[in-house]
């Protein structure tokens, strides 16, 4: 069971409100300029302060967020804002953007879509940009950024030639380009079920559908929320931003428009999948009663001839008493009067298409 922050608690208190994924906090300092890069793990950062006098731009990347003491030496160490503090270890807050006097706070959401569990991986990434560095936070070690680092690796590449803020820009991307995998997933997991519920609409469909159309609600607000931050960004005028990159966060935020038209066409095809599963399954159902309904039918008359012929008359006390119980072909009569009469009646019911 996760932590809450308790009522009238002090603002800014850091209480981790996630799940412990990792049983360590692990810190990753990556180093680079145009010519060198390097990148280790560090149990404490107080070197870092002789990267940065060196004109090297630094990425510290923190996977982990339920040791508050170790985050607390990363926090202290860059001066970070008591309420950042508490928006990093709480895991339940929407993409934002926030601007701080030395510093820009960015909150985003990870969403990845495992198709053969058809789950929904929901994690919450935080950015720090500053004016020669860049502080990530993530409570699991998920390697969504490993294309970034291997980015970083090669000379003569934008993220090596520009400054922290195109570094800020390819992270929100990457994760916004993952958005595009999951949303793929999730289409193709929508025409199968589209395949199955056509052909035999069962139970376990409706189950799938409602945990997509949860699954798109979260996705939807999450897209939402990052466009009116990154719109707010491009907006105000900010020293730590450049222009150059502001053409690169532009290009995020059309990916992010994409992104949400896509999100509206997955959301109707999975209302529209529902609306099919129960047209489907009334279809069933109406299949289903026609044919009762047919044999029902067939029935009434046959019960009718029974019931006549079961009733208790003595034909020897007056000849109006059912005479019919005395003849010699009787019951083969009967017999072979409900026959007909079904025959009859299916033939009737052939011709006007019931059958």
């Amino acid at each position: 069971m996760s932590t809450r922050k308790k009522p009238g608690d002090s603002p800014g208190t850091a209480i981790h409100t996630g799940k412990k994924i990792l049983n360590n906090v692990i810190v990753t300092i990556h180093s680079f300029n145009e010519k060198n890069f390097s990148s280790h793990t560090v149990k404490t950062i107080d070197k870092i302060d002789t990267d940065l006098t060196n004109k090297t731009k630094i990425w510290v990347q923190v996977q982990g967020l339920h040791d508050i003491d170790t985050l607390q030496t990363v926090w202290k160490h860059f001066n970070l804002h008591p309420l950042v503090e508490e928006d990093i270890v709480n895991t339940n807050q929407r993409p934002k953007v926030e601007p701080y006097n030395d510093y820009i706070f960015l909150v985003l959401r990870m969403i990845n879509y495992a198709k053969d569990e058809q789950t929904s991986i929901n994690e919450q990434v935080s950015i720090v940009l500053g004016a020669n560095y860049v502080i990530t936070f993530q409570e699991s070690d998920t390697p969504i950024f490993s294309p970034v680092i291997k980015r970083l690796e090669h000379n003569d590449t934008r993220l090596r030639k520009l400054g922290p803020d195109y570094l800020a820009y390819a992270l929100t991307d990457c994760i916004v380009d993952n958005y595009y995998n999951s949303l793929y997933t999730i289409d193709d997991i929508i025409e199968g079920i589209e395949e199955e519920v056509i052909a035999n609409p069962k139970k376990h469909h409706l189950q799938q559908i409602h945990s997509l159309r949860n699954d798109l609600m979260v996705f939807r607000k999450s897209a939402w929320s990052l466009r009116d931050g990154l719109n707010s960004l491009l907006r105000d005028e900010s020293p730590l931003i450049s222009d150059e990159v502001k053409i690169f966060t532009r290009d995020v935020h059309d990916h992010l428009v994409q992104v949400i038209d896509t999100l509206e066409n997955s959301r109707e095809m999975v209302y529209s999948l529902y609306d099919m599963y129960m047209s489907n399954l009334s279809n069933r159902m109406n299949e289903v009663m026609k044919v009762l309904t047919i044999i029902a039918t067939i029935f009434i008359p046959l019960t009718f001839i029974a019931g006549i012929y079961g009733m208790n008359f003595n034909p020897k006390s007056s000849p109006l008493n059912m005479p019919e119980l005395n003849w010699y072909w009787g019951y083969p009569a009967s017999i072979g009067l409900m026959a007909a009469i079904t025959i009859i009646m299916l033939v009737f019911f052939k011709r006007k298409g019931w059958l």
